[in-house]
């Protein structure tokens, strides 16, 4: 192992979670069948000649419920994917030969979290708001930090705060808080990696629009070719104080997917 990382690891680090749990019922967005578990072998079903039993469960899960990253097959305008890529010739016999979910990299870099509601004075932002680029560089500022190139920026919304109660979290008639346009404009010219936020889209969702468009994701995916995290509880983190840490986050390669489930973590000293 290099001496420098070895050193880090043995004076003590400490894990904190940026993810939610996953289990049935959980919401997620309405364009994506929503997550099961169930267990399909108990112990006592079958008994091992010495003693032993096993439990098992079947999953079902759509690639975006729960905290999960987007892969750059995820999005498409005017039929084309990130870097030109054909969608239609992409996505011919049910999984995508370009710009899948195999090819989402693990993050081990620097993470960034900008806290909008503290900058705002606020535990939770109003419903449908709109954070705007302003918002990205004051709550930046607040802290004393700048994204650079390689950066994961994560945006607190406080939203999270709600992912018990499924109607108000994905705000199908009052909206949702997330970025604008020109806040994914700032964070591409900051040359991030990836972005996420603790919402069901990385997104505006104004009062009664639902997920009918995602200018956001076009901007990040599309343009830029930037991972979106969506579903991340920074509530521990913001609880924290953390502003800067290494962010952890391992995909699974799930070939010619869209997406994935993640465990996104902040790795700081003990």
């Amino acid at each position: 192992m290099d001496d420098a990382l070895l050193s880090a690891v043995t004076a003590g680090v400490r894990l904190v979670e940026l993810g939610q749990p996953h289990f049935t019922g959980m919401p997620c967005s309405p364009n994506h069948p929503g997550f099961r578990m169930s267990l399909i072998r108990r112990h006592g079903d079958m008994v091992r000649p010495d003693g032993g039993s096993a439990a098992n469960e079947i999953i079902v899960t759509g690639g975006h419920v729960g905290t999960h990253v987007d892969a750059l097959a995820h999005v498409s305008h005017g039929g084309l994917l990130h870097g030109g890529v054909d969608a239609a010739a992409a996505q011919t016999g049910g999984a995508f030969t370009q710009l899948g979910a195999e090819h989402i990299p693990p993050l081990l870099t620097r993470g960034v979290l900008l806290d909008v509601a503290a900058t705002h004075g606020v535990d939770v932002l109003p419903a449908g708001y709109g954070v705007t680029a302003a918002d990205l560089q004051a709550a930046a500022d607040r802290v004393g930090v700048r994204p650079a190139r390689g950066d994961v920026v994560l945006i607190r919304t406080g939203w999270a705060r709600h992912f018990s109660d499924p109607e108000t979290y994905l705000g199908r008639e009052h909206g949702v808080p997330g970025p604008t346009p020109e806040a994914a404009d700032w964070l591409a010219a900051a040359g991030v990696v990836a972005t996420g936020a603790d919402t069901t889209a990385y997104e505006q969702i104004k009062p009664g629009a639902g997920h009918s468009v995602l200018p956001v994701h076009r901007v990040l995916l599309v343009d830029s070719g930037i991972h979106i995290l969506e579903h991340l509880d920074l509530e521990r983190a913001a609880a924290e104080g953390l502003t800067e840490f290494v962010f952890v986050m391992a995909p699974l390669r799930i070939v010619g997917g869209t997406g994935s489930p993640i465990r996104p973590l902040a790795a700081v000293s003990a």
